[in-house]
């Protein structure tokens, strides 16, 4: 199955960081975190890519089209016909990554609706943003969309804890410390969906400023046409510098939740 991954956006929320490049640029390690999310989905056998671009898109561009400068070594020869050797080999060499430019000011529906032509004839895809990674059971969330046979299916998470939670014993010992749980109330959009194609009804021309996460989403619901897989594992996104900090934390102590391969 193809993974459209939506990389347009501007990132306002993390402008000194987003000023000079896009948001799904920002590294993780010496990765962006874009390359997380791909090798999340390469991990569970999905190795066919779109990307919608907008927002400083020619950076993904330059990334993808450099991709063996940047993860290889190299020996070149400086002659009058260059000829360059890259010594090392990387497990992404059976991806395929479709970087189609979606427009710097188009909103999510109307991504979506341009990449349709780079589908083919698949009858289901997945769908995500380019800012958040986690454990999900990618095809855990594809099953269930099968077996349910709706137009679309959303992963239900719970938002990551704003503060520290700790357990207190009775005469005030801490016996257990936890750094920004996941919450243990409530759910929200994880960012992770399988769509049918039947998604297509309800975007067309004039959805170029439409968020798929607005009228679309609500009229499938409002329809019966949209359905949950929950998620009670790892999730972060990377909407605020703290929350950067945080998935680079965890990167560089060997413990992110969401490296499966």
């Amino acid at each position: 199955m193809k993974v459209v991954i939506l990389c347009g956006g501007k990132g306002t929320r993390l402008r000194e960081e987003t000023e000079y490049r896009p948001k799904p640029m920002l590294p993780i390690g010496n990765r962006p975190i874009l390359w997380h999310i791909m090798k999340l989905y390469a991990a569970h056998g999905h190795k066919e890519f779109i990307l919608c671009l907008g927002y400083k898109g020619d950076m993904i561009k330059d990334f993808f089209r450099n991709y063996l400068w940047m993860t290889s070594d190299a020996t070149l020869r400086l002659e009058h016909k260059a000829a360059v050797q890259f010594h090392n080999h990387h497990d992404e060499e059976d991806w395929t990554v479709t970087l189609a430019d979606t427009g710097e000011e188009t909103f999510t529906a109307g991504r979506i609706h341009k990449i349709k032509p780079y589908l083919g004839d698949d009858p289901e895809f997945f769908i995500t943003y380019g800012d958040g990674v986690g454990n999900i059971d990618i095809n855990g969330s594809c099953a269930f969309h099968r077996q349910h046979g709706k137009k679309l299916t959303v992963t239900a998470v719970r938002p990551p804890g704003r503060f520290g939670e700790m357990n207190i014993s009775p005469e005030g010992r801490i016996t257990q410390f936890n750094e920004k749980p996941q919450a243990t109330e409530g759910r929200i959009n994880g960012g992770f969906f399988v769509a049918s194609r039947g998604i297509f009804d309800y975007l067309d021309e004039s959805c170029e400023q439409v968020m798929f996460e607005q009228k679309p989403i609500r009229t499938m619901a409002a329809e019966g046409q949209l359905m949950a897989f929950t998620h009670d594992g790892f999730w972060q996104p990377m909407d605020t510098f703290s929350e950067f900090n945080l998935l680079n934390r965890l990167w560089s102590e060997g413990s992110a939740p969401w490296k499966i391969w």
